[in-house]
C-alpha cells in the first residue's frame, strides 16, 4: 500500500537505484506512474507492504518499506528488482550496476565507473571534499544523514 515517503518511519528499509544518465521530465513522469502502481500493490506473502518511493535529481529511484509494519521478503524484493529491470528496458538506462559512482561537480551531477573515479582521485580531479551519493545507506534515517556526503566520509574515502 502506497504511503507518502515522508510519512514512513525513519527506520524504514530503503533501496537506491541510480541511473547512468539524467532522466527527462517525461521519463520521470513515466517512472512515477509505474512505481506508484507497483508500490500500491507491493506485497510480501500476500500481505501488503507499507511502502513508498522517491525520484531524486531525475536520476535516483529510492524504494522504501516500513519493516515495522511488515518486512519485505525475498520474493517481494525480487519483484521490485523486476520492476527496476523493466524500467531499464523501457528507458534504455542502467539502474542496477553498483560499480559506478555518482557525485556532484558544482551544481551538476556526474556519473563515472568506479575505475574512472579511482583514476580521477589519483589525478586529484576529485578529492575527499567532493560530494558523493552513498547508495549503501539502508534506512530513511541513514539516507537523510549520510546519502549526500563528502567522499572522505563515505566508503569512497579509500580512494584518497
Amino acid at each position: 500500500m502506497y504511503v507518502p515517503f515522508d510519512e514512513l518511519p525513519k527506520s524504514s528499509r530503503i533501496w537506491i537505484y541510480q541511473s547512468n544518465r539524467k532522466l527527462s521530465d517525461d521519463e520521470v513522469a513515466s517512472v512515477d506512474e509505474l512505481l506508484k502502481k507497483f508500490v500500491d500493490e507491493w506485497a510480501a506473502h500476500s500481505t501488503p507492504l507499507k511502502a513508498s518511493y522517491q525520484i531524486k535529481y531525475n536520476r535516483f529511484i529510492i524504494l522504501a518499506v516500513d519493516q515495522d509494519y511488515h518486512s519485505a521478503s525475498g520474493c517481494s524484493i525480487d519483484a521490485s528488482v523486476r520492476v527496476i529491470q523493466e524500467l531499464e528496458q523501457k528507458l534504455g538506462v542502467d539502474l542496477l550496476d553498483k560499480m559506478n559512482v555518482t557525485y556532484k561537480t558544482g551544481e551538476f551531477i556526474a556519473h563515472k565507473s568506479l575505475i574512472d573515479f579511482k583514476k580521477m582521485a589519483k589525478e586529484k580531479a576529485v578529492n575527499a571534499n567532493t560530494i558523493v551519493f552513498n547508495n549503501l545507506v539502508n534506512t530513511i534515517e541513514e539516507f537523510e544523514e549520510f546519502w549526500e556526503v563528502p567522499a572522505g566520509e563515505s566508503w569512497h574515502s579509500r580512494f584518497f
